[in-house]
């Protein structure tokens, strides 16, 4: 019989996080997530990104406990996760935050989602293409992947884990700005009781972004 705990995961990724955490009734966050990204396109034209999100030994351990993992069903176990993973991500726009000043993007269906276990971690790899491309005209991009409430740290590790397309690189430049969150706005995050209410301005504070252009 499943756990049906476990199952909430299917339902919502954030759900899933607060539960298995729930031994550590204070501090966020609670799971972590190591961010690898490739702008795709061309020139001064971005279509999109090709993800690569690893997450900690804990966080994979719970969703893969009660699983198929067998040499005959584990990739259609990982399959079936991958796309519950994805499609719970939907209201959320997969956490990935798109903007140039004033203007916000929207996302097309993810596709080639594929989940994978290496040494203990699961890695979840997906294509998220804009709905349509965008021309850079002088001004920068930022890219924040984060999750509101900050349950999952999402970090690039390095400036060295956002790449651009070989049609792009020669074109494009980047940089990584780090958070700056205030001793005060990380005494509540520290101090959040797990049955509170989300804070959905939380993450934002602790969220990296990358700042990125083409052809300036």
């Amino acid at each position: 019989m499943r756990n049906p705990i476990k199952q909430k995961f299917r339902f919502y990724l954030l759900s899933l996080i607060a539960v298995v955490f729930s031994s550590s009734v204070w501090a966020h966050p609670h799971s972590w997530i190591d961010i690898k990204t490739q702008v795709i396109g061309k020139d001064k034209t971005v279509d999109g990104f090709k993800m690569e999100w690893t997450f900690d030994r804990m966080t994979t351990a719970y969703l893969l406990d009660g699983e198929d993992m067998s040499a005959q069903h584990r990739k259609q176990t990982l399959q079936s996760i991958s796309k519950s993973v994805i499609d719970n991500m939907v209201p959320s726009h997969y956490f990935t935050n798109l903007d140039a000043d004033k203007h916000s993007f929207d996302y097309q269906k993810v596709t080639h989602s594929v989940l994978k276990v290496e040494k203990g971690k699961a890695i979840l790899s997906f294509t998220l293409l804009l709905k349509k491309p965008y021309l850079f005209d002088g001004k920068d991009l930022y890219l924040r992947i984060f999750d509101p409430t900050y349950y999952v740290d999402m970090s690039w590790k390095s400036l060295s884990d956002f790449q651009f397309s070989k049609t792009m690189a020669a074109e494009c430049t980047s940089s990584l700005i780090k958070p700056h969150p205030t001793p005060a706005q990380v005494n509540r995050a520290m101090t959040i009781p797990m049955d509170a209410n989300p804070d959905y301005q939380l993450g934002k504070v602790f969220t990296q972004a990358i700042k990125f252009s083409c052809g300036s």
